[in-house]
């Protein structure tokens, strides 16, 4: 992911996540060094995966497809790249948050060796108040 990519990232962003990120925080996250990579088909911008690789682990920000590209395997290809980089990195472990109500996703996260470790409380915005996070790692 390049800072010209961003225009492209948000529009991704905004169509898959009702509380999509900010393109202050993609920024941030180029800026400080995250490991930063969008996922393109025939040449179109349709994903992109966040991840922070630090003192053995790495953490697992944000994994995006466009809508219109889900099902196809790309999640899946993005996730065990990064998991690669991260290994490449020395990280050991990986960690990642997961809405409770994401069960596409939770299932896309158990098929690739995640297990629940943990729960974080209120912690993604919804409609109508906050949904738990379930808090999932994989041995790498």
């Amino acid at each position: 992911m390049a800072r010209e990519d961003l225009p492209f990232v948000m529009q991704v962003e905004r169509q898959a996540y009702e509380f999509p990120w900010t393109e202050g925080i993609f920024r941030d996250c180029l800026r400080v060094g995250y490991c930063c990579r969008v996922l393109e088909d025939e040449g179109r911008l349709v994903g992109h995966g966040i991840m922070a690789v630090a003192a053995g682990e790495c953490h697992l920000l944000n994994i995006c497809v466009h809508p219109r590209y889900q099902r196809r395997g790309l999640g899946r290809r993005m996730l065990s790249h990064l998991l690669d980089v991260a290994r490449h990195g020395q990280a050991k472990i990986a960690l990642l948050e997961v809405r409770r109500s994401n069960k596409a996703a939770y299932a896309l996260y158990y098929g690739l060796g995640f297990n629940e470790i943990g729960l974080r409380k209120n912690y993604y915005p919804t409609r109508h108040g906050r949904e738990d996070a379930l808090v999932l790692a994989c041995d790498l």
